[in-house]
This record gives structure tokens, C-alpha cells and sequence, in this order.
């Protein structure tokens, strides 16, 4: 699921990064012809983790449970995301294909701003400003997956890729523009294709439905949008992207982006986009819908299944 190939062209590589020092020796993916893999260039590691010749680096955390700013081994750190964003007890292949998406949303992100400056450090336990973390959590399963993949991660074009990932996309992903509202175009590595988790999660958390108080609805809508749609009326599905997710809602006589007003009533009420059922009852909006997260790369039950089915990690 990191990999799409399209008319023969292969969007994304994945290399393996020693995390010692500079070396960033090259290892060819198995679909990549051998001339694109001699010539291929590698991202560079971002200045700031530059250490000794020899050293992994280190991370500065920022740990916001506890308002604290800690130091870690880069590889430690990627363990403690992969416990708190992937149950520790599923198939190790699906954990280490965490673990590449962990490693390099962790490195582009660091390449791209530096981290979190705002907080005077490379990454942050708190999920609205990077990834979750959980020491707590990891386990014998999450440590071998972490070294079996060790400095693996995705890159395209030289570039680490943004490596987006979500719990459970429903049928299929979603583009970057319908399911994030991506602003600067579709990185030709997102691509919006079934997914197979819908083969193997529990029957229980396939759908969801909410319930929102109208006045939650009019508040949400006045922030995104900045305009007071008044005593809410009329909530319908204005526009659809190709996966079938909402892209737009129609909040009276506004138009109102559906990743923005998820975010803003909360993505763990309305757990998606994918939006099935919508209607107005009792001073209620009610809306049931499939999938949980933004649908936007990297599907965790689909990563499970394809686990299940033999794929490697580079593979999912």
C-alpha cells in the first residue's frame, strides 16, 4: 500500500538508511529496475540529527503528558511510535510496515521544519502536533519489527514521502486532496485503491454513527468558514471525492469542507468522511458512515491483511 505503479513508472523507493552517521547506502526495491536503482540519488539525513560518525542519532521529545523535553535513541523512539499507533499483539509484518511509515513521517517532517520547533524539539507525543507515543506499550513483537526494518524508510524523487497513514479506510483510500484537503496537489505516490482490512475487521468497528448537537454544528461551521449559517436547518452532501468520501457539505446555504468540519466536531466522534446516512432529528444531526481516519495512505487493517497473506513490509 506504499507502492503504486502506474504505466510502468514506479512512484516510490525505499532505501536502507544505517542511521550511522552519513552512510545512506542504497538497497534496491524488488520492482525497481537496476538501472533506476544505480542511478538513484538518496535524501540526505536532515542536519540536525547529524551526530558523531558511527552514532545513531538522537531525538530531542518533546513528552506532553508530562509538559517534559527529552532525549532518546532515534530507533527507540520509532518503537514507542509503533506500540501507541499500531495494536503491539498484530503480525510483526504489519508492525515493521509501521515502522517504515513511522521512521519516515518522523524524517520528513524534521527535513521539512525541523520537527516541532515550537517546542524546541524534533518530535512530540501529542498526536495534533506529530505522532502518539507509548513506551509503555512496546513490547518483544514491536522491537523485533523495529530492527528487522531499521532505518528502512519510503522516499520519492530523492525526497522522504509524506507518509500518511490512518486506522481503517473503508472500501478504499483516499486521494490526499479529498480525505486532508491537501492544498498543495496529490503527490503522484497517494493513490486512492481498495482496501483489503475490509476482508478482516471485526464487524464492530466497520461503521460508526454520531450524533452532534446542532449548535456544535453551527459553531463548527462558523470557525471553519467564518460566517454564522443561523439556527441550523439543512445539512446535506454537496460533493464526493473518487474514493466516495465527502469532500463538501452544504450547512444551510454554506459550503462547508468535510475534512475541516470532522476535525472541528472531532475526529473520534465522526470518524470519517465516508459519510453513509445523514439527517436531522430531535435537534440532532446524526450521520453514520465506515472507516475511522482521514482514508489517506497507509491503511492499518489493510497493512494487517496483507500481513496475514505473506506480504513483506516493502511490500504492503
Amino acid at each position: 500500500m506504499l507502492k503504486k505503479c502506474a504505466k510502468g513508472l514506479l512512484f516510490v523507493l525505499l532505501f536502507l538508511l544505517t542511521l550511522q552517521g552519513c552512510s545512506l547506502p542504497f538497497v534496491p526495491d524488488e520492482e525497481t529496475p537496476q538501472s533506476e536503482a544505480e542511478d538513484s540519488s538518496l535524501p540526505k539525513l536532515p542536519e540536525v540529527l547529524k551526530g558523531e560518525e558511527g552514532q545513531e542519532p538522537v531525538l530531542k521529545v518533546y513528552i506532553a503528558e508530562e509538559d517534559l523535553l527529552t532525549e532518546m535513541p532515534f530507533e527507540e523512539y520509532i518503537a514507542g511510535v509503533v506500540a501507541a499507533e499500531m495494536d503491539p499483539s498484530w503480525d510483526q509484518t504489519a508492525l515493521a510496515a509501521q515502522a517504515i511509515i513511522a521512521r519516515t513521517f518522523t524524517l520528513q517532517k524534521i527535513a521539512e521544519n525541523g520537527g516541532v520547533p515550537e517546542r524546541n524539539a524534533h518530535a512530540s507525543t501529542d498526536i495534533e502536533e506529530f505522532q502518539a507515543y507509548d513506551a509503555t506499550r512496546i513490547n518483544e513483537n514491536v522491537r523485533a519489527a523495529v530492527e528487522a526494518t531499521r532505518g528502512e524508510v519510503a522516499t520519492y524523487q530523492n525526497q522522504f514521502i509524506r507518509a500518511w497513514f490512518h486506522a481503517y479506510a473503508g472500501p478504499k483510500t483516499a486521494f490526499a486532496d479529498e480525505g486532508l484537503d491537501f492544498e498543495e496537489g496529490n503527490p503522484p505516490y497517494i493513490q486512492s485503491v481498495s482496501s483489503p482490512g475490509e476482508r478482516i475487521i471485526p464487524e464492530e468497528e466497520r461503521g460508526w454513527s454520531q450524533s452532534f448537537d446542532l449548535q456544535a454544528v453551527q459553531e463548527a461551521v462558523q470557525e471553519i468558514t467564518g460566517k454564522d449559517p443561523g439556527t441550523i436547518t439543512t445539512v446535506e452532501i454537496a460533493e464526493k471525492g473518487p474514493s466516495g468520501r465527502v469532500t463538501v457539505f452544504k450547512v444551510n446555504d454554506l459550503e462547508v469542507s468535510a475534512p475541516a468540519l470532522r476535525l472541528a466536531l472531532g475526529s473520534t466522534e465522526m470518524r470519517s468522511t465516508f459519510v453513509e446516512e445523514l439527517k436531522i432529528e430531535d435537534g440532532k444531526l446524526l450521520m453514520s458512515g465506515t472507516g475511522y481516519g482521514h482514508g489517506v495512505g497507509m491503511c492499518q487493517w489493510g497493512a494487517r491483511a496483507l500481513a496475514e497473506e505473506g506480504r513483506s513490509p516493502e511490500g504492503i
